[in-house]
């Protein structure tokens, strides 16, 4: 991780706290470019190219890169108001951020429930496309939705991922307060948080009435599907260690070699074990599998993000740290070929669109139920479902570049 001069805040009544990075590692940018694509192919309906994500290889997928990337970013971009500026200004830089996102939500929701409604309303289609994201309910009966759509006690599953990161940073300021008691107190605060959150594990304790949650619909029980107080855990590991609360890993052979075990032993228990592995040629372990992960689901469930998923995530992001060399020295190709050039250029886009992503994302989930209506009317074969995905890609490309041309404010002294 980057470090600088800036002042630290303290670990304790008068214990320096280790530097904190200001500025970006290419790697953050990096990976987190890498996962607004996979999120792009993720939630295009059924895409082919979602067969070859992390997530169908192990229990951690995009959202874990998303989520700790953003860790990693807000300790850079908040961290420093915190540390020049102190703990009031701070929070109010966290709380303009909450309500960026918290807009950013908003309008993500009524783009995509009017373009669903137009398909419908526009044309005689096999498909109901309101329901395809179980929208009914809001068009039936707009009125208290809407109440509960601007209080967030209405999160339609598709619209949940950023409620999740605005409440995720709310935190911030708490743990920011506390890091001024000791780093244990932020620890502490975190673990207990997350322990909180695991609905399943509560239940087994005869606890289940103490699970923290959020409803996500008022005629229902059901939650929303990424529940903040779980997925924070993430979050703040990416925020300890830019901020450096947590040192970076040394890189050595036998931390690779434990990383990589972990990884692999978990493709087995994953979507590609039990379907590709033994699936055509072991059809009882397959069912031994399918066993195990429902009677051990709380491990690896993805809302109260358990604790499988952190492992696995920990152990794939440390392979790749490693992969991508010091300050992403490897990332960086080195020569004058047409290869060296064109990885350059791509280089350069996947770094656009990870320093743009809340604009990004909300364009690829709009973008994902346009393409995925568009492959209704052509129909999916290979070359459709390819032509379209690499149409997104280029379309995230685009809008990351026009939003930073946006924020670069041109047209401040340009000349008349």
């Amino acid at each position: 991780m980057t470090s600088a001069a800036d002042p630290a805040i303290t670990q304790g009544r008068g214990a320096p706290a280790a530097a904190a990075a200001t500025t970006r590692d290419i790697r953050l940018d990096f990976f987190r470019g890498l996962a607004m694509f996979i999120i792009l192919c993720a939630h295009t309906p059924d895409n082919f190219f979602t067969s070859w994500i992390p997530a169908r290889f192990g229990f951690s997928d995009a959202t874990e890169i998303f989520v700790f990337c953003s860790g990693m970013a807000s300790a850079i971009a908040f961290g420093r108001s915190f540390d020049r500026a102190g703990w009031r200004i701070g929070t109010g830089r966290v709380a303009f951020r909450v309500w960026q996102v918290y807009w950013a939500h908003l309008g993500m929701f009524f783009v995509i429930a009017a373009m669903l409604s137009a398909f419908d309303q526009f044309g005689t289609f096999e498909t109901t496309y309101i329901g395809t994201l179980n929208l009914w309910k809001f068009f039936e009966d707009p009125g208290p939705l809407l109440v509960g759509l601007f209080t967030l006690t209405y999160v339609p599953n598709y619209f949940d991922i950023l409620p999740m990161y605005l409440v995720i940073l709310a935190m911030m300021p708490l743990m920011m307060a506390l890091s001024r008691l000791g780093l244990w107190a932020v620890a502490g605060a975190v673990g207990l948080i997350w322990i909180f959150a695991q609905g399943a594990l509560l239940e087994q304790f005869g606890l289940g009435a103490l699970h923290l949650a959020f409803p996500a619909e008022p005629w229902s029980d059901r939650e929303w599907f990424f529940n903040p107080f779980g997925w924070q855990l993430i979050f703040f590991t990416g925020f300890a260690f830019m901020r450096g609360w947590l040192p970076k890993p040394p890189v050595n052979t036998a931390l690779v070699v434990v990383s990589a075990v972990i990884v692999i032993a978990m493709i087995p228990l994953s979507h590609i074990g039990m379907r590709e592995i033994f699936g055509p040629y072991a059809p009882g372990i397959r069912e031994a599998v399918i066993e195990w992960r429902i009677a051990n689901r709380g491990l690896f469930f993805k809302s109260d993000f358990g604790i499988l998923r952190y492992v696995h995530f920990l152990a794939l992001a440390y392979l790749c740290w490693v992969a991508a060399g010091d300050g992403g020295a490897r990332l960086r190709a080195v020569g004058t070929g047409v290869l060296v050039r064109a990885w350059e250029t791509l280089l350069a886009m996947i770094l656009k669109v990870g320093q743009q992503s809340l604009a990004v994302f909300v364009f690829s989930m709009v973008f994902a139920r346009f393409s995925g209506f568009v492959m209704d009317q052509v129909g999916r074969t290979t070359w459709t479902m390819t032509l379209a995905n690499l149409v997104g890609f280029t379309a995230l490309i685009v809008v990351a570049y026009s939003v930073a041309w946006f924020k670069s404010q041109p047209w401040r002294g340009a000349p008349r």
